[in-house]
């Protein structure tokens, strides 16, 4: 099976052009599949600068693809875990793209939270691109998608996506923990499990306000009651409240 990316049947007028040698100035005539190629002057070997191999994050062939590479493209086609794991969020949603869309300012505002907090970032980023990954099912059987049961369908399905990306188990543990609760913080909660919900309300308030926007005085009670993490509380303030 030929890779349809790289099969020329599919290729257009861009698919074969010319780079300047690093080494020499010379011309080196790449074609878009090609790895590397040799200057034809000093003898450079140079790497591809416009192959895209991304597609290896969720290829099922891409271990037989990536076999062909030099181990320089190996490392730049590789992706870390929370990203393979947003792509295969936004799979499993297809063209939901109202969820898709929620999971990722999720995840911007878990990051931007976390840049304070210092929890885990593996679990903080795969927790916000997969805490409503039970939606679908809660909707399937329960024809609701309340919290209760997006808590009970979300662990399974959030754990047959990190066990088919190979995801280490107490990693897994913790993100179906987190997923299966995140509506409702325990008693004593860790630092990961507060910078998601912190970011997750934070999306939520912000869909509510463009619905039915509240008084100043009301998000105020919100952010001062509501929040888990000094810094969360922060960024709700500064989107909400600006002085």
């Amino acid at each position: 099976m030929k890779c349809p990316g790289q099969d020329s049947r599919y290729w257009e007028g861009a698919a074969i052009f010319e780079v300047k040698c690093p080494r020499c100035s010379n011309l080196i005539e790449f074609f878009k599949d090609d790895s590397t190629r040799a200057c034809g002057k000093c003898g450079h070997r140079m790497l591809n600068p416009k192959i895209d191999f991304g597609c290896a994050a969720y290829c099922p062939h891409a271990e037989q693809c990536l076999g062909t590479l030099p181990d320089e493209l190996k490392a730049s086609a590789s992706q870390p875990l929370k990203d393979r794991v947003g792509i295969e969020m936004k799979r499993y949603f297809g063209t939901d793209f109202k969820r898709i869309g929620h999971a990722r300012k999720v995840a911007h505002y878990a990051e931007e939270i976390n840049r304070t907090e210092q929890g885990d970032p593996a679990v903080i980023l795969i927790c916000a691109y997969l805490h409503d990954i039970g939606i679908k099912e809660a909707e399937r059987k329960f024809n609701s998608s309340s919290a209760r049961y997006q808590h009970q369908e979300g662990p399974p399905v959030a754990r047959e996506i990190l066990e088919r990306l190979k995801a280490d188990e107490t990693l897994i543990d913790e993100v179906c923990d987190i997923i299966g609760h995140h509506h409702s913080p325990r008693e004593e909660e860790t630092l990961n499990f507060k910078v998601l919900y912190d970011a997750d309300l934070i999306v939520n308030l912000d869909d509510k306000q463009k619905e039915s926007p509240s008084p100043r005085e009301h998000l105020e009670k919100i952010i001062n009651k509501s929040f888990l993490t000094d810094t969360g509380r922060k960024i709700a303030r500064e989107v909400f409240l600006p002085s």
